[in-house]
């Protein structure tokens, strides 16, 4: 049986990751809300970004663990259904929780021996075809997944630059206590 101490331990370190999720997501919004009023990165391609709040999303899985990525992924979306709309929000949703699931099973797989490099990598190359498959599902047209190999680059491209931010961001984050 827990004692008075421990319990109150225990209480404090959920508090802790509550809070710290909660912060984590409102920079996320703050990142999501600045890549947006950014100039598209390719005119004639529509649709590809680099991915500034799933830096956030990163982290949470690398430092704070799973159930806190996948809450500030469905928090996001939410929030997309609120000022978006709600094929933007299934869109991220789709994306968001595939990109985090395949994230956590190469994490698992690979415990110590695969790169944050290779993990951001992969991804953000399935935040992308959760979300093409999103659109497959939504307006069931073949064409679409013709797009494919250009989110594939772009996936490439975003999850290793996203890398590299969060790498920049880290001193921040810990300064901020969140490791």
């Amino acid at each position: 049986m827990a004692t008075n101490k421990q319990s109150k331990k225990i209480c404090i370190i959920k508090i802790k990751r509550t809070v710290l999720t909660g912060l984590l997501f409102a920079i996320a919004l703050i990142l999501s809300y600045v890549e947006n009023a950014l100039p598209p990165l390719i005119v004639t391609v529509p649709g590809i970004k680099i991915g500034l709040s799933n830096i956030v999303v990163m982290y949470a899985l690398f430092f704070l663990g799973k159930k806190e990525a996948y809450i500030i992924a469905f928090l996001k979306s939410a929030f997309i259904l609120i000022i978006r709309s709600p094929v933007s929000a299934f869109l991220s949703l789709c994306g968001g929780v595939l990109s985090i699931t395949v994230m956590l099973m190469l994490m698992l797989i690979f415990k110590k021996k695969i790169s944050y490099l290779i993990i951001s990598i992969m991804g953000a190359v399935f935040h992308n075809i959760g979300q093409l498959l999103a659109v497959c599902i939504i307006y069931t047209n073949i064409y679409i997944l013709a797009y494919l190999p250009v989110l594939l680059i772009a996936g490439v491209v975003a999850g290793s630059l996203t890398t590299i931010l969060l790498k920049l961001a880290l001193p921040a984050f810990n300064r901020l206590g969140i490791k």
